[in-house]
């Protein structure tokens, strides 16, 4: 993955194709979203868990926690331990880059990958876009996306055998889980980031790209803990997540991500972080929520939603439910 993104957003446009309503200024927020999120969080830690769960002793805890801090200073390890993009997708988002590149260009581009045809046709036809009618060719759906659009589309493409890898033990029952998270916190901080002047596809990237350090540290997590099975404490779930998103951070800079992206999944969260920071911070608690009401462990009146969101991010709430996991 080295190097590629740096090419491809040296050259995005950056607020082009936003979808509709995106650029409305987001409404003052109800409530503290640090102290929300560690709520959300613990609640999220729970889902992910399930009945992979045992009572650990502290000095478990504290081994898994230590080892994810310890690949910080590592990332170039870090990063072999998860798979790395499709030799395609690099050289599409580099055609994405082109100004004067036509739909077709780009179609004939993406017939090379029956997957990526599937994909794309699939995306046109969600209930994201709503087509009045079927959308039956790459043409259309191409015009359909626009650049935008297809920009992140492929960027989701790029990110699945990443974060949807075949593993054992807990981190195979958890990939497709954490996917499902991936897609919609890059969704929901895209949507976030006008209202912020961030820049909507590096809000996405940013998104997908959270993740990759939890996968990591339930990679590690398999070879403390017995039978496919982690820690049941919330509290030690929190601090895990805390700390996979810092790794996140570091793998990212290492596979040589623009700087403030790097910065915004570290800092995601915070009060004075960065626009794309806030954005992604937005997008991942959007995220998280949308996960809990599915589940059925958060009403969609719940105060824990009422306090962490406003009213333009329920609205993105609700967009998030047309989502396909």
């Amino acid at each position: 993955m080295k190097n590629w993104i740096n090419r491809l957003l040296s050259g995005a446009d950056s607020q082009a194709d936003a979808p509709q309503g995106a650029a409305a200024a987001p409404d003052e927020p109800s409530a503290d979203a640090a102290g929300d999120g560690a709520g959300i969080d613990a609640l999220y830690y729970e889902w992910l868990a399930g009945p992979a769960i045992f009572e650990a002793p502290p000095e478990t805890e504290r081994q898994i926690l230590d080892q994810i801090s310890q690949l910080t200073q590592n990332p170039a390890f870090a990063a072999e331990l998860v798979p790395r993009i499709p030799d395609l997708i690099p050289k599409l988002l580099r055609s994405l880059r082109d100004e004067n590149v036509t739909t077709g260009e780009l179609a004939s581009q993406v017939a090379e990958d029956v997957v990526l045809v599937a994909e794309v046709l699939r995306e046109a036809n969600s209930a994201y876009y709503r087509p009045m009618t079927p959308i039956k060719t790459l043409d259309a759906a191409i015009m359909l996306l626009g650049q935008n659009g297809l920009r992140m589309l492929l960027a989701r493409v790029a990110f699945r055998p990443v974060i949807r890898m075949h593993e054992s033990g807990f981190a195979r029952r958890a990939a497709p889980l954490v996917w499902n998270h991936s897609e919609k916190c890059a969704v929901a901080a895209s949507l976030m980031a006008p209202g912020l002047t961030a820049d909507i596809f590096e809000s996405c990237l940013a998104g997908l790209m959270q993740d990759v350090g939890l996968i990591v540290a339930f990679r590690l997590a398999d070879r403390v803990c017995p039978n496919g099975k982690v820690p049941a404490s919330t509290a030690f779930g929190v601090e895990l997540l805390a700390r996979s998103r810092l790794l996140s951070g570091v793998i990212a800079t290492h596979w040589d991500f623009p700087n403030n992206v790097a910065e915004a999944i570290s800092q995601a969260g915070e009060p004075d972080g960065s626009p794309l920071a806030q954005a992604l911070g937005q997008g991942d608690r959007i995220a998280k929520l949308r996960i809990l009401i599915d589940a059925g462990l958060v009403g969609e009146d719940d105060a824990l939603v009422n306090e962490a969101l406003n009213g333009f991010q329920r609205r993105c709430l609700g967009k998030l439910s047309n989502l396909e996991s």
